[in-house]
């Protein structure tokens, strides 16, 4: 009989094994052209679609294969992440990087494909995500209090005293923050 610490780390690498492997297919898929309707290689049915006359599947699909950099960063975060999973040090950190990917992904599913088994497959992915934060909710507790509690630093702003002076002189930064950033959008504009 396995005691429940141990089916909990039983169930922590079933769950970390089974992201890994399926993570580094669609992350490979990307980069290796097979996911998305890539610039210059386009369907033929897609290639005479009018943007009033596409669907929202070939909309997305070739949207999202535009730009290869978009492709590659995802596809690079997924595997970089998934890799993590496999090692008790980096696991948590592999987690965070792979949870907003999963959502950016189970939205992207809800609102433009037709066929929900992408979508089960992201929820699984995300559900097994979370799992794993589950069987380490003591470290992710403790680091969540170090961030939130115990950081002097962080405390140590809320002890600032606000006057009207140093609110005149944050609102003097802020201005020239935005003048710098606008300056710099038109530059970069022109």
């Amino acid at each position: 009989m396995i005691s429940k610490k141990n089916k909990n780390i039983f169930f922590e690498y079933v769950s970390r094994w089974y992201v890994f492997i399926f993570l580094n297919f669609y992350g490979l898929g990307k980069i290796m052209g097979g996911q998305f309707h890539r610039r210059g290689n386009l369907p033929e049915e897609v290639k005479t679609l009018t943007l009033e006359n596409a669907d929202a599947f070939n909309l997305a699909w070739t949207f999202m294969g535009y730009s290869y950099g978009y492709i590659l960063f995802v596809g690079v975060l997924q595997i970089k992440g998934a890799w993590m999973l496999l090692w008790n040090k980096t696991k948590i950190l592999g987690v965070l990087i792979l949870i907003p990917i999963m959502v950016n992904i189970i939205v992207f599913d809800i609102f433009f494909l037709d066929s929900k088994k992408a979508l089960v497959n992201a929820t699984i992915y995300f559900l097994l995500l979370n799992l794993i934060l589950y069987f380490n909710k003591t470290e992710v507790i403790k680091v969540l209090k170090i961030l939130a509690f115990k950081n002097e630093r962080l405390n140590s702003i809320g002890k600032f005293k606000l006057s009207l002076v140093n609110i005149l002189i944050i609102l003097g930064i802020m201005a020239l923050l935005f003048v710098l950033d606008q300056s710099l959008v038109t530059l970069v504009d022109s």
